[in-house]
């Protein structure tokens, strides 16, 4: 039997919002995605509060959330719906 489907593994990656440390313990990963960071995150980005007419920017924190998503593909040489081919 040769094999017709060579599916391809694909990892997205993604991070959540920027928000203040403290608060971040708790914010989840979007559905179907797995949370790789513990605690309060990484702290590697701002986030902004506006206040009257101006806008400061904080240092915040996130998470990064991975997904494995597996591409259907043809092995070489097969096509089409079904990797039908040669």
């Amino acid at each position: 039997q040769v094999k017709k489907q060579c599916d391809q593994k694909l990892l997205i990656r993604i991070k959540t919002k920027c928000v203040p440390c403290s608060l971040n313990l708790d914010t989840p990963c979007p559905a179907g995605y797995t949370k790789i960071t513990n605690g309060t995150g990484t702290p590697d980005c701002r986030y902004y509060l506006e206040i009257k007419a101006h806008t400061l920017s904080f240092p915040g924190c996130r998470h990064r959330c991975v997904k494995e998503f597996e591409q259907p593909e043809c092995c070489q040489g097969h096509w089409g719906p079904d990797c039908m081919g040669k």
